[in-house]
């Protein structure tokens, strides 16, 4: 079987992303139709070894297609993915706008699988924040073995996690620094070449940003209610791929090498530890790849039954558009969606 599928949003980067994992998992598309801004309208993006011009979202005729990939931030998600999703197509969302939502399940495939079945409900399927999902894909398998009681997580996000504006700026500053140039901000509040920001998304009263709730709320929805965590999210002057630095208290005592064990035959993740200079994954060894890399297990003595752990991956990827592609995977293969037409056969 095969399908129709939509991506809002072709010409960002998830968006791009999405176009590239499709092709890459051989996902079955029978047909694929680019969506964007009206400005956008005839831009050609690629789609495999083709071409596919975007179309005007404002026009397309939604009933024809099977699944919408949609990844053009919130307020776009507020407007249309329940209209989409009323007029029959399936919708992953890749932005904040439905993942609280009761009537919408949150999803990473390899931590809540069965929370698929809820997907009718509204036809939308919300992706979860580009954090959470690398931590929940490395946090589910020692939580099913050993209850997760508590955790402190610092992010190091990198500027990709901000869009094409976020790249762009870290790219001029670094250029405008070297060459003696202007390096005043224009899109993050202070600059980031050469500087660490711990700052992302909007001030909350208590404190914390929105982006640092997003990932114990999402957390809690995906994995446990009952596990607390506190967090920092920090944006680092990397171009792609999120890093976590996790520590963890168990209802249990549980060891270095019991974790690695178990990390080691969790779908997903990747473990790369070794007590060795280059013994460990950074942002650049994980760029492109699909996995979650676990790397720097260790005890940690200031709290019972602690461990220390640093979480890594391509944020792009796992982190939103693969993660994506994956629900979509897990829709046709559970049967909660059926194709219009069952025919397998590429048109762009």
């Amino acid at each position: 079987m095969s399908y129709v599928v939509a991506v809002v949003g072709a010409t960002g980067n998830v968006g791009q992303e999405m176009l590239n994992i499709l092709d890459e998992l051989d996902f079955p598309v029978s047909k694929l139709h680019a969506l964007a801004s009206r400005k956008s309208k005839g831009v050609e993006v690629a789609f495999g070894d083709r071409t596919v011009k975007c179309e005007d979202l404002e026009t397309f005729e939604f009933s024809t297609v099977d699944i919408v990939l949609m990844s053009a931030g919130g307020a776009v998600s507020k407007e249309w993915s329940e209209k989409i999703g009323k007029a029959g197509a399936m919708v992953i969302d890749n932005s904040s706008a439905f993942r609280m939502d009761p009537d919408v399940p949150l999803i990473v495939p390899e931590v809540n699988p069965d929370d698929i079945r809820l997907a009718k409900k509204k036809n939308i399927v919300a992706n979860p924040n580009c954090s959470t999902a690398q931590l929940v894909v490395a946090l589910k398998p020692l939580h099913d073995a050993a209850k997760i009681t508590r955790a402190v997580v610092s992010t190091y996000q990198s500027v990709s996690g901000a869009g094409k504006e976020g790249m762009d700026e870290l790219w001029n500053q670094t250029k405008a620094i070297y060459g003696l140039g202007d390096a005043t901000p224009k899109f993050f509040p202070k600059q980031i070449a050469f500087n660490v920001l711990p700052f992302i998304g909007s001030f909350r009263d208590d404190g914390y940003t929105d982006e640092e709730a997003k990932m114990w709320d999402e957390t809690q929805k995906m994995l446990d209610p009952d596990i607390r965590l506190t967090v920092t999210c920090v944006r680092v002057p990397v171009f792609v791929g999120h890093s976590e630095a996790v520590t963890v208290e168990f209802d249990r005592p549980i060891t270095p090498d019991e974790a690695r064990a178990i990390l080691r035959d969790a779908p997903g993740v990747m473990v790369v530890d070794k007590q060795e200079a280059d013994g460990y994954v950074t942002p650049v060894d994980a760029a492109g790849e699909f996995a979650v890399y676990v790397s720097r297990i260790r005890q940690d003595p200031t709290v019972p039954n602690g461990l220390s752990f640093w979480v890594v991956s391509d944020n792009l990827r796992k982190g939103a558009a693969l993660n994506a592609v994956q629900i979509a995977q897990l829709l046709d293969e559970s049967g909660t969606i059926q194709p219009k037409s069952g025919y397998r056969s590429i048109t762009v």
